[in-house]
């Protein structure tokens, strides 16, 4: 019998929550084979799939920086893959690569939008999607190229404790930064401070936060980090800044502002794919 592949497609676009069982619906179809790839193709099996915010943006049928999923596609996702078979000179079979393989256990992609990396001798194969992936690359190209952050500087990060933020926080702090990062329990507070080694971390839901934050920021900051968790921060961290958009009903930090008061305010949309060449 010839192998399945079981697939997520897109049954309808949500108007706000993903809804279990309607939003997307489950298929199995005939695996493609080795006899199915054309010159410059790869053969791939799914090992890893990377499950990033970015998903839902693109479930929405408006302008961006790639076009939306359509109904009934497979959903979007950039997915660790082993090569079953290959026709292109990018890798070979046995070898392990990335590449947008969605939410499907088997498919056929062109080698442009495969990448091979090497991993280093300490990494494991899941930091590909990860700190060698796309969040770790999108807080290295933020930190580096548009924050900028100098020595006795103070950087801020929100949602410092999640895949991005922890990085951005990182990179600060080896600038020579003064990093405060907020988070949304104790616990990532602890891990914060006594993993990262992050200046001052806070709790954003401790009733006492405003004041707390004050106090860690008391020469105001160089460098903001909004990793989208800013909906109550934002609005100490920037006086004068009126934020009306956020997710869900509402979304979360500086996507529209109505005020900007005496502030130089730098906003930067730089999609990481377009980073490639520089990839370090």
């Amino acid at each position: 019998m010839s192998r399945q592949s079981l697939q997520l497609e897109l049954a309808e676009r949500p108007e706000a929550d993903i809804i279990p069982g309607k939003t997307f619906r489950q298929r199995t179809v005939p695996a493609p084979t080795e006899a199915d790839l054309k010159d410059g193709e790869l053969l791939l099996e799914n090992l890893y799939l990377s499950l990033d915010p970015a998903m839902r943006g693109w479930l929405e049928d408006r302008r961006s920086y790639v076009p939306p999923v359509q109904i009934g596609e497979v959903m979007r996702g950039v997915a660790i893959a082993r090569v079953l078979a290959s026709k292109s000179s990018k890798a070979k079979a046995g070898d392990i690569v990335t590449g947008p393989v969605g939410f499907a256990e088997v498919r056929i992609l062109p080698e442009s939008v495969v990448e091979t990396f090497p991993l280093p001798a300490n990494a494991k194969i899941t930091d590909l999607l990860g700190v060698l992936g796309m969040t770790g690359l999108t807080a290295y190209f933020g930190m580096t190229k548009i924050g900028l952050p100098k020595a006795g500087e103070t950087v801020v990060v929100s949602a410092a404790a999640g895949a991005t933020g922890s990085v951005a926080a990182q990179i600060a702090k080896i600038a020579g930064a003064r990093v405060v990062g907020t988070a949304g329990s104790d616990e990532k507070v602890r891990w914060l401070k006594e993993e990262l080694g992050l200046d001052v971390a806070l709790n954003y839901k401790d009733p006492d936060f405003h004041r707390k934050f004050k106090e860690a920021t008391p020469k105001f900051i160089d460098v903001f980090w909004d990793n989208g968790k800013s909906r109550r921060d934002a609005c100490v961290i920037v006086e004068g800044l009126m934020i009306c958009s956020w997710w869900r009903a509402a979304r979360h930090g500086f996507g529209s502002c109505q005020q900007v008061l005496a502030l130089r305010y730098l906003r930067r949309d730089q999609p990481i794919q377009r980073k490639g060449k520089e990839w370090p």
